[in-house]
């Protein structure tokens, strides 16, 4: 009998895939066996077939949103990381300073969105900035809990040997976040390409610089909804790579020590 944990990795996969396909039907038929016009709600066979004859106006579109998601992503891990970093030395500055991070957090981006688009000249990198203020709170959050969340024996052990306080973050801190930093990352990846489409919203550029969210408004302008749905599919489908991405890379830096990925593999 062929054990559950040879079959997990594949029905991982084969089970959504399943699901979806089995919604995609149910979709198409309804759409087809009630005659709904596709201005309203177009077929996803329709959908695909846009998605092709689009991709010369979509593709572009998705590199300019995914390279500012990228972007934003980078900045925000390498500023996140560095504040959690410092908040952990010190209570004091992590008291002072964490209430800002949360404010830019429960602050409604396209609130915000218009005023850095006029204050900063330039577009491009205007929408990196409202990316990073989206993205940035889950791994500062995430990393600052991993990092204060050692076992107290440990944190013992390395005072009994008079441990510096580098020595303590890089060999027992830093070992102890690794899990929650990735978690950060996964739900700040995604995080981080709402912005950037929220942004692009807001900013509304178009020309070579047009992301998808411009083409998605500029479909509903036409009511070509087909290329809306199309557009919609590849923000979809960017942010499920970046999930995935980030999964894959938690797993490869973990599955050789941590419990969290020990515990899956027995």
């Amino acid at each position: 009998m062929i054990a559950w944990r040879t079959l997990e990795p594949l029905m991982r996969v084969a089970m959504p895939v399943a699901i979806a396909v089995l919604l995609l039907a149910v979709w198409e038929i309804a759409v087809r066996v009630n005659d709904v016009p596709p201005y309203l709600v177009p077929a996803p066979s329709l959908v695909a077939k846009t998605l092709v004859a689009d991709w010369r106006i979509l593709g572009p579109s998705l590199v300019v949103t995914l390279r500012t998601t990228l972007i934003a992503f980078a900045i925000a891990v390498l500023i996140g990381t560095l504040l959690a970093f410092l908040f952990v030395q010190s209570r004091w500055i992590e008291m002072s300073f964490l209430p800002y991070a949360v404010i830019l957090q429960v602050t409604p981006i396209v609130a915000i969105a218009p005023l850095i688009i006029i204050w900063v000249k330039d577009v491009q990198v205007a929408l990196v900035v409202c990316a990073v203020i989206v993205c940035i709170f889950p791994i500062i959050s995430n990393t600052t809990v991993g990092l204060r969340s050692v076992d107290p024996d440990l944190a013992a052990l390395f005072r009994m040997h008079n441990a510096t306080r580098l020595q303590e973050l890089v060999r027992l801190r830093v070992p102890s976040a690794a899990p929650y930093f990735f978690a950060g990352l996964r739900i700040a990846s995604g995080l981080a390409l709402i912005g950037a489409v929220v942004a692009e919203f807001v900013a509304g550029t178009g020309g070579h610089a047009a992301g998808l969210a411009y083409q998605i408004l500029q479909a509903g302008y036409q009511l070509n909804i087909p290329r809306m749905f199309a557009a919609l599919v590849l923000v979809t489908l960017a942010g499920v790579a970046l999930f995935a991405a980030m999964v894959g890379l938690s797993r490869l830096a973990l599955r050789h020590w941590h419990e969290s990925e020990l515990a899956g593999e027995g």
